[in-house]
């Protein structure tokens, strides 16, 4: 990393807004107050992490994260979220932010790390695959409650 990007777990109800404005780009579902709320219940109740990349201290790129342990994978990180800014993009930052969950869950004693990617985000799938040597292993389902 070089010396004006920094890395930064975000905390508090600010550090927490600071990053919606990236994080928008990747969750546009999401308006300010709800966005807050997950956060906050997640970090709460299920181990979420959520961590940003800064750039001459203005948030680049944005992941989320929690530690998991299913019968499947056993104990693993999964990648909620991940997104760096449009105007930002192609300079490292999404491989920045992997590579610090990577060494999290090392730390942790975690075995490997696992996301889910939307299937027309095609460049992201190229990222993945290529760049951080991660495996297409499954398709996610989901259906709504409501």
């Amino acid at each position: 990393m070089d010396k004006t990007t920094t890395i930064a777990v975000l905390q508090s109800e600010s550090e927490i807004m600071r990053a919606f404005p990236v994080m928008k780009q990747l969750r546009t579902h999401l308006d300010e107050k709800t966005f807050l709320g997950l956060v906050l219940e997640a970090k709460a109740k299920d181990r979420y992490n959520l961590v940003a990349l800064m750039d001459d201290g203005e948030i680049v790129a944005v992941i989320g994260f929690k530690p998991m342990i299913t019968l499947y994978y056993g104990r693993f990180v999964w990648v909620c979220d991940l997104v760096t800014d449009a105007k930002r993009r192609s300079k490292g930052y999404g491989e920045k932010l992997l590579q610090y969950v990577h060494g999290w869950a090392k730390e942790y004693n975690y075995e490997s790390i696992a996301l889910s990617s939307g299937l027309q985000k095609t460049d992201a799938h190229r990222f993945y695959e290529e760049k951080m040597n991660y495996d297409k292993v499954s398709y996610v389902f989901k259906t709504s409650l409501k």
